[in-house]
């Protein structure tokens, strides 16, 4: 599945655009730019559909393990399709702005493999280096991106969670006094914090009150004013997802994300990528089961996808909305 890619290729001949406009539109928007992970084409197809029906900029993410999954030939060429598709699906034909990140590259050859592969932008999580590794690797991978116009994407502070290569037991909130030093030696274009969100699904248990560090966020936009800056592990973990999956056969534990409102608030700052990825897995699997249980004679992949697909549309559409990330109507396309 790992076969190599035949020659390099630049994100632009795909359609796509780097990060650096997206997000200085964002922060002068007050909005924050939707950063939807995809491992297949039905998760790619809903959001297109979603954020050109919502005319909302969109951030496609693939992990190291989606991008084996997918294969990197093929998911180029999935990638240049979704651009022609958000085309398609445009009254004036010219789709929405589109960009393709590496989320959580652990290493300095995956980002170059990828950036030859076609990305626009590059996250290189070195936040459980010691801190000088961590800008020398960061410092590397920059070098190598924005000689191509690639941005990237650098971590600071520890989440906890769970979700595809990345683990952690505990929270390493980002210290404010690191920074400005950080992204002035490695010259980042956004900046990943921890903060109090967490990866994968079982985020909070009921009775925790989930808290956002807004006063981390705060004093982080002191030291680096009108400095894009990225809150992973966003998910809400919609309640009504998780009960159709244990109605119809899952046994998942009760668990919170985090709380919408709060998502709102931190856009409201220099927060200008927010990602997105349990909640999406939750609504396809909800409508799978449902699908499945409601309809134990189908067996063609086609009859239980679409409603699987259905939820995700619902799904991303929300996220766009003002009462979430603010980014509908926000194309400049």
């Amino acid at each position: 599945m790992a076969a190599p890619v035949s020659k390099k290729v630049s994100y632009k001949e795909l359609g796509l655009v780097n990060a650096k406009e997206m997000f200085k539109l964002a922060i002068a928007g007050g909005f924050a730019v939707p950063a939807f992970n995809f491992n297949n084409m039905e998760q790619l197809q809903a959001i297109i559909q979603a954020c050109t029906e919502c005319k909302s900029p969109v951030i496609l993410q693939v992990s190291k393990g989606a991008r084996q999954y997918a294969n990197q030939t093929l998911l180029r060429y999935l990638v240049q399709g979704a651009v022609e598709f958000s085309k398609g699906l445009s009254a004036d034909g010219k789709g929405i702005p589109v960009v393709l990140n590496l989320d959580h590259g652990d290493s300095y050859e995956l980002a170059v493999s990828c950036i030859d592969s076609g990305f626009s932008n590059v996250m290189f999580d070195g936040s459980a280096l010691p801190y000088e590794k961590n800008i020398e690797v960061t410092k590397k991978v920059v070098e190598y991106a924005h000689a191509h116009d690639v941005t990237v994407e650098g971590e600071l502070g520890v989440l906890a969670g769970v979700e595809d290569e990345v683990s952690h037991e505990a929270h390493n909130f980002t210290r404010p006094e690191e920074v400005e030093d950080f992204v002035k030696r490695t010259g980042v274009d956004s900046l990943a914090i921890s903060i109090g969100t967490s990866h994968g699904a079982f985020k909070f248990k009921p009775g925790q009150e989930p808290h956002i560090r807004l006063d981390i966020l705060h004093e982080i936009e002191k030291r680096i004013p009108g400095f894009p800056i990225v809150m992973h592990g966003s998910s809400s973990v919609p309640q009504e997802f998780v009960a159709i999956i244990n109605k119809y056969g899952g046994k998942l534990e009760s668990t919170v994300g985090i709380p919408e409102d709060q998502i709102r608030e931190a856009v409201k700052s220099s927060v200008c990528k927010v990602n997105i990825d349990s909640d999406a897995r939750l609504a396809m699997t909800a409508g799978i089961r449902e699908h499945m249980a409601l309809h134990p004679d189908h067996f063609d992949p086609r009859q239980y996808l679409t409603p699987a697909r259905n939820y995700l549309v619902k799904l991303y559409k929300h996220k766009c909305s003002n009462l979430v990330l603010n980014s509908e109507g926000k194309s400049w396309f």
